[in-house]
Order: structure tokens, then C-alpha cells, then sequence
């Protein structure tokens, strides 16, 4: 019997499984805790809040109720207005004192602009208002069943709303209460108040439960004082437990109707006793807790489904190019940077690989220039030595001091001497590379002086330098080299005196500019053409004599401050020659 072989995918397989298990079955248990716990807060507080907000609006009709109630005190105590129930005669003053008394009514109280009317009447039918002024009422009127039901409950004011009065043209909620005699406590009139509904549509509007939930107002029988339209329109607004609301002062419940599951919270004026009732959506008023389930719900899934495409992720895309790329990196850390990372796909960790291979090869050649920079930097160095102490210089200056001496020439022995003294203690300079600019062109005057004195008969020269620019610095060993190539390879193969002339300026706030010019033989095109193609290249080991002394210093310029800086040559045969030095105002 052949032994069954797991494939490589078994194992993946029971990691997978275990994986799985161990992550999402915490998170469902968790998940369910955290859902019920969460329902029930949610519940709590959705109870309490939407209790607080009936409540809030009954308290609002309370305090309305007892402006209303002081407003009446103050009517009643009113001497006009006693004077107007208790008699059958009238003046205009008392009337208008009693319009006047309507109107501080309306100054005193908050909700002025909702009173629509303000009217006194005897039981007779005598009455006066803002709106109509003093009128007369019949007898019968007067047996209204409003105005008996203040009669019989004399002390409780009576409010009827719109929709029970055929006199009202618009929704109006009319407060009507007796008026009695000071001393007899007889019934002698009554007082209306017509308020504008609206203020009754403003509380329960500023009462916000869920998104399409909504507030009305109830009388203690059940009929509405205030409803809005969507509900006044519908044929389903009776609840199927109004008993239950007019029976109990506050609570709250879940209704079932056509329209879904409702939640119904309801509240009672103290002082009116009408019921303050507020229906919404459960699904509105529960949404939290819902969206906390799904939330839930949506986690537990996409943790499982994260949960295996990490696992399978992890394992065949990331681990073994890693893996790989880590063994490179430690060739490389090791000294191999010839290794290379071979890709076998085109995702991220392809594009890391392929990173490290242009790393390694920019690393190789930051290496190989670097090796060849310092070969170039150690030549230079050498030739720059070279350059500062030129045997042959200072040979053919110890002889001309040798023949002057003994032609008894003590005054020029003396100022060769001197100059001779001067250029080498500048050219050594306690081993700074950069000094003034002020030194460099004594430097270069001591050196010229000594040349002049050599040969006195072929040259002259002139520095014209800006002091201002004295205290700048400058690389040592900067003009020198310039000014020999001047004169050996320009002058001296001219006839003739020649000239040679130094100036320097500022040309810019952070550069300065210093020309060596020569009316030496000058060059042709092809020689300066060579002589600019040698300074733009990095090749020393090609350089003429001529170009030896200029590459040298353009290059060590460069090298120091960087590219915009360095020499710039212009020549003309049989004319001369113009160089350029461009360096940084850098002061010290």
C-alpha cells in the first residue's frame, strides 16, 4: 500500500484553519457582547431623551398656561374692566381704558405676536375686544355650551382648539376663563384669549425625534389640540393605546401599525393636562444600535476575510522574496557587490529588488570614481607642490641676486631679496589653502617684481584692484600660476615690450571677477579651442604645458566652491590673452 503524500498545501491549509479560528471566533463572541450591551444603552438612552423631550414641551405649555393665568389676574383686578361686566352702560374713555389694558397685555407678555385676540364679555352679551371694539351678543349665544361649562366649573379655564369651534377661521386655540366678583365671588364675565396655533406647531416643531418622527398635542379626552398636517391627513393618527396614554401622566411603548413598529413617547401638562405625544420610526430611533450591529456585523466579516488574504499574502508573496532579498543584502553587507537580485514577479517587493540591484551598481561606480577622484585629487596635490616652489625659479633668482651682488647693485640685491622673501613666506602660508586676496595679489607682485628684475627689458605690469574686495577670501596660488603662463607662453614669444595687467571687481553682491590680461602672441582658434576643451575635462593626464598651469587652477576652484566658479579664457592671436577667475565674495 503506497504511503499518501500531504501536499505542500495541507499544511498551509491547517495553519489557515487554525488562523481563522483563533481570530474570528473572539471577535463574533465579543461582537454579540458588544451588540447586546450596546442595544440596551442605546435603548436606555433613546428612552430618556425622547421622556426629556415631551417633557420639555408639556413644560412649555405649562408656561404658557401660567402666563395666561397672570395675564388674567391683572384684567381681573382691572377697576375698567369690573366696571364694564358689572353695568349696562359705557363710556368711550372706559373702553379705551380697557383697549389700553389689552394692549399692555401684550407688551408684558413674551408670546405677544402670537395672540390674535384679546376680548371681555358680561353674562349678558355686552363685550369689547381689540378686534371689534364694543359689541353686543344675544341671549341665546350666551347659553353657548362653552359658556355654561365655565359656569359650572368656574374655577378651571376652558381651552378649545379650531377644530372644535365653527367661529374660528384660522387654527386658533382660544383660553377662555371666568371673570369674578371681588367681593361676591359671583361669575360676572369672561375672559377669551385667542392664540395663534402656530405656537402651539413651534414647541412641538423644536422637538426633534428621529428623522421623520414628529410631536402633537392631545386634549384629556384624546382630541387634538395641535397635530401636523401629515398626521391630521392620514386616516391611522388614533393610537391603538390611546387609553393607555390618557390614562397614565408619561411613558412610553412600541406600536405596531401599517406603517412598521413605532415608538410612541408621551408626556402630560401639569396645568392642562393635555398630552404631549411623540411618534418615530423604531428603526429612526434605534439607529445607533443598528448601525452598531451592522458595524458588527461588517468587522467580524472583513477581520476573516483580512485575516485570510494576510495568511495567504504573507506566506507566498512576501516571505519568500524577502527572504530572498535579505540573503542579497548580506552578500552585499559582506563585500559582494557584484551580487544581483533576480525578480520572478512585478509587485512591489519585484520593484524593491529591483531598487537594490541600481543601488549596488550606483554604489560600484560611486566607488570606482571615488578611487579615480583620489588618484586625480593625489596628482594635483603633487603638482600643485610642484607648482609653489619651482626650483628652477628660485635657481635663476639666486643667480641674478649672485650677479648683482657683485656688480654692486646693493639697492636692487636688496628689493630682490625682499620680494623673493615675501613670495615664499606667502606661498607657504603656515599651510592655509585659502588666504586674503590682498595677500594673493602681493604675492603676485613680489613674483612680478622679481621677473621684472630678470627681464627688465621685455615686460611691464599693472594691478588695478578694488580695495573693497581686499578682505575677500581666495584660494592660494590662484593667480600665479596665471601670471607665469602669461608671460612665458604669451610675452616672451611676442617682440617687443609686454604688458601685463590685473584688475578685479565686484560683478555681483556674492561674486568677484579677476582678469589677467597679456598682449602677448595671443592664441589661435585651435589652440584656445584645446585649451577650453582640456578645462571642461576631468582627463589630466593629457594636459600641455600651457593647459597644465590653467586645468590646475580652474580645477582646484571647482573643487572648492563648486561649479559657476573657475577660469574662463579669451585670446586673440597676435593680440593677447584675456583670463577670467569667477570666485564667491566670501569674506573672513
Amino acid at each position: 500500500m503506497m504511503q499518501t503524500k500531504w501536499p505542500t498545501i495541507s499544511l498551509r491549509t491547517k495553519l489557515l484553519t487554525m488562523f481563522i479560528i483563533l481570530t474570528a471566533v473572539p471577535l463574533i463572541i465579543v461582537g454579540i457582547i458588544s451588540y447586546m450591551k450596546s442595544y440596551q444603552t442605546v435603548w436606555d438612552h433613546s428612552i430618556a431623551s425622547s421622556s426629556l423631550i415631551a417633557e420639555s414641551v408639556s413644560r412649555k405649555i405649562d408656561t404658557f398656561v401660567q402666563d395666561i393665568e397672570k395675564q388674567y389676574v391683572e384684567l381681573a383686578d382691572n377697576q375698567s374692566v369690573l366696571h364694564f361686566l358689572t353695568t349696562d352702560g359705557d363710556t368711550y374713555e372706559e373702553a379705551k381704558d380697557i383697549l389700553n389694558t389689552f394692549n399692555l397685555l401684550r407688551e408684558t407678555y413674551k408670546f405677544t405676536n402670537k395672540i390674535i385676540d384679546v376680548k371681555i364679555i358680561n353674562r349678558y352679551g355686552r363685550g369689547i375686544s381689540e378686534r371689534k371694539g364694543v359689541y353686543k351678543r344675544s341671549t341665546d349665544e350666551m347659553k353657548n355650551k362653552k359658556f355654561l361649562n365655565i359656569l359650572n366649573n368656574p374655577n378651571e379655564p376652558l381651552i378649545i382648539s379650531s377644530d372644535h369651534t365653527s367661529e374660528a377661521k384660522h387654527p386658533t386655540v382660544s383660553i377662555m376663563m371666568a371673570v369674578k366678583h371681588t367681593i361676591t365671588n359671583e361669575v360676572i364675565g369672561f375672559m377669551t384669549i385667542d392664540i395663534d396655533a402656530a405656537l402651539f406647531k413651534t414647541f412641538c416643531s423644536d422637538a426633534k425625534l428621529g428623522n421623520t418622527g414628529h410631536f402633537y398635542i392631545v386634549e384629556r379626552k384624546g382630541n387634538p389640540i395641535f397635530m401636523p398636517t401629515k398626521v391630521k391627513n392620514a386616516t391611522h393618527y388614533h393610537l391603538k393605546n390611546m387609553q393607555t396614554v390618557l390614562t397614565n401622566k408619561k411613558g412610553n411603548f412600541i406600536e405596531h401599525s401599517n406603517q412598521g413598529r413605532q415608538f410612541v413617547v408621551y408626556s402630560t401638562s401639569r396645568l392642562t393636562g393635555w398630552k404631549v405625544i411623540g411618534e418615530a420610526p423604531l428603526n429612526q430611533v434605534m439607529k445607533a444600535a443598528y448601525d452598531i450591529r451592522h458595524f458588527i456585523f461588517i468587522s467580524v466579516f472583513l477581520s476573516t476575510l483580512f485575516a485570510i488574504i494576510l495568511y495567504f499574502f504573507i506566506s507566498s508573496r512576501l516571505t519568500r522574496p524577502i527572504l530572498d532579498l535579505k540573503g542579497k543584502m548580506e552578500q552585499a553587507a559582506a563585500g559582494h557587490l557584484d551580487t544581483k537580485v533576480i525578480n520572478h514577479s512585478q509587485d512591489e517587493i519585484a520593484d524593491l529588488g529591483n531598487s537594490f540591484n541600481i543601488m549596488l551598481k550606483k554604489i560600484r561606480a560611486l566607488i570606482n570614481n571615488s578611487i579615480k577622484e583620489q588618484k586625480q585629487i593625489k596628482k594635483a596635490e603633487i603638482r600643485a607642490m610642484q607648482a609653489q616652489i619651482n626650483p628652477h625659479f628660485l635657481y635663476n633668482t639666486l643667480d641674478s641676486i649672485v650677479w648683482m651682488a657683485e656688480a654692486k647693485k646693493s639697492r636692487e640685491v636688496i628689493e630682490l631679496v625682499k620680494s623673493l622673501s615675501h613670495f615664499f613666506r606667502i606661498t607657504l602660508s603656515k599651510g592655509r589653502d585659502q588666504i586674503l586676496l590682498k595677500d594673493e595679489i602681493e604675492h603676485v607682485r613680489n613674483y612680478l617684481t622679481i621677473l621684472k628684475m630678470r627681464y627688465n627689458d621685455i615686460f611691464d605690469f599693472q594691478i588695478d584692484i578694488d580695495p573693497k574686495i581686499y578682505d575677500c577670501n581666495i584660494l592660494k596660488l590662484t593667480l600665479q600660476p596665471v601670471v607665469e603662463n602669461a608671460l612665458y607662453h604669451g610675452i616672451k614669444n611676442k617682440r617687443g615690450i609686454g604688458s601685463i595687467r590685473i584688475t578685479g571687481k565686484d560683478i555681483l553682491k556674492d561674486q568677484i571677477r579677476i582678469e589677467i590680461i597679456d598682449n602677448g602672441i595671443g592664441m589661435t582658434e585651435e589652440k584656445l579651442a584645446d585649451i577650453r576643451s582640456q578645462l571642461s575635462s576631468d582627463d589630466r593626464d593629457h594636459l600641455n604645458d600651457r593647459g597644465f598651469g590653467l586645468n590646475n587652477v580652474h580645477k582646484r576652484l571647482q573643487f572648492y566652491y563648486g561649479k559657476p566658479f573657475g577660469v574662463t579664457i579669451e585670446s586673440t592671436y597676435l593680440q593677447g590673452t584675456t583670463v577670467l577667475i569667477t570666485i564667491p565674495a566670501k569674506r573672513s
